[in-house]
């Protein structure tokens, strides 16, 4: 027997679709740009406006928005939609009969998800690349995909309490750092010699607090004007350290806490739009209420210190738990959306988009790359001015994704991930 190639082991088709799911995903996919667009479009300034002197006007108001509504929560949003999916997939393919070769697609799967991330860190040359994250820690999740929910949760509860910890423990160590660096710096202009450890503490306050000079800035600016392989030599070392220390660093706490979460989330038909109106709405009052008080303490905390970098520390120990929060209310009010039926051709087009999440993704890597780097618009724009190019890449992709899937089962890279996870060419046009 060869289980890959039987008619029963087939990726699903629209029919047996669950809509919320790629209502929801198509919110979360296009909600992702929102913040990824400052990674791609601007030096050294994703979480820092200051860098760039965007501290106040639109720049401001639009780094603002993003900080209490969007950073982490799109991305939680889509991550806890992964582990529902991998709850969802071996769940079909047991009731299909695969039995052991459940494991063997979901790991292919898995595996090929990871090559997809290097593409796109690698090629289309993204390093905020977050396929990679999803194939890497995608690998653990298989033995836990029938735990019972409470189970789940724990797992997620600890694995995001760690994150936090560790936030906290960073925190109080540069805190630690500034005193002692101060304390040396103080000695030294009374002329008091140093020994090797205060002259580091200095070095390494330095390096910490230090923010990027105009030359620096421009001096980057500059390098991704490059060739295409300029390019690539320039953000290698950004690219290894998102693939390495980045995920254990983060990825554990920030990215497999939420997967754990959307497996749970999807045994409880949480994600599936069938609880009740007063669940979605209670939902959505909590997780806001929580969520944004948290978000604007932050931003208070981090604007009234005119962007002190310890400050920016110190609002990262509760970052965990606004993200969260702020995510659990996104779902509430999306689901309640979606439970409403108003705006029926947004809906079905957000549906679309969701249906080919990865090739939108991936797509959104290829444009801004074209854009930013291919255009030499790197760097060129004001910080509310990336946002042009984000809506335009919305309309686009809400405008072709329901054209495309009239006429093809498939996003084309989803199309190639799922004839490369069975092993066999996938049916493509309709």
């Amino acid at each position: 027997m060869e289980p890959l190639t039987t008619p029963e082991l087939k990726p699903t088709r629209n029919q047996a679709r669950i809509q919320a799911l790629d209502v929801i995903r198509g919110i979360a996919l296009l909600g992702i740009l929102l913040m990824n667009i400052n990674g791609m479009g601007l030096p050294y300034s994703y979480s820092d406006p200051s860098v760039l002197g965007h501290t106040e006007g639109l720049n401001y108001y639009v780094w603002l928005a993003n900080e209490l509504f969007f950073e982490g929560t799109m991305r939680g949003l889509f991550t806890i939609l992964f582990g529902a999916g991998v709850v969802l997939l071996t769940t079909r393919l047991i009731h299909k009969g695969a039995g052991i070769s459940t494991a063997d697609v979901y790991y292919r799967r898995m595996i090929w998800l990871l090559l997809f991330g290097l593409v796109n860190s690698w090629l289309f040359l993204w390093q905020g690349d977050i396929l990679y994250a999803y194939g890497l820690f995608g690998l653990f999740l298989f033995p836990f995909r029938n735990l019972r929910v409470r189970s789940l949760l724990s797992i997620a509860a600890v694995l995001i309490c760690i994150g936090i910890v560790w936030d906290v423990s960073d925190y109080h160590k540069n805190k630690t750092l500034k005193t002692e660096a101060e304390q040396a710096l103080a000695l030294k202009e009374s002329g008091v010699p140093l020994n090797k450890k205060a002259e580091a503490d200095i070095a390494e306050w330095e390096k910490v607090s230090t923010k990027k000079t105009a030359e620096e800035i421009q001096e980057n600016i500059e390098e991704m004007r490059g060739s295409y392989f300029e390019i690539i030599q320039h953000k290698a070392t950004q690219i290894q350290w998102m693939q390495t220390w980045f995920q254990y660093r983060y990825g554990a706490w920030d990215i497999l806490s939420f997967m754990f979460l959307g497996m749970a989330f999807f045994k409880l038909r949480i994600l599936h739009g069938e609880r009740r109106v007063k669940f979605y709405a209670l939902l959505a009052v909590i997780g806001y209420g929580i969520g944004l008080s948290i978000n604007y303490y932050e931003v208070n905390l981090i604007t009234e210190s005119d962007f002190e970098p310890l400050k920016m520390y110190e609002a990262v120990q509760t970052y965990n738990i606004g993200r969260l929060f702020v995510t659990l209310g996104h779902i509430g009010l999306f689901m309640l959306f979606i439970k409403s039926g108003l705006i029926g051709f947004l809906q079905r087009g957000l549906a679309a988009v969701g249906r080919m999440a990865l090739s939108n993704y991936l797509m959104h890597s290829i444009i801004t790359s074209l854009v930013f780097l291919g255009f030499g618009l790197y760097g060129q724009l004001e910080r509310y001015e990336l946002y042009y190019v984000v809506f335009s890449i919305w309309i686009f992709q809400l405008i072709t994704s329901p054209i495309w899937l009239k006429h093809f089962y498939f996003g084309p890279f989803e199309w190639l991930w799922r004839s490369l996870t069975y092993g066999k060419k996938q049916v493509f046009k309709k």
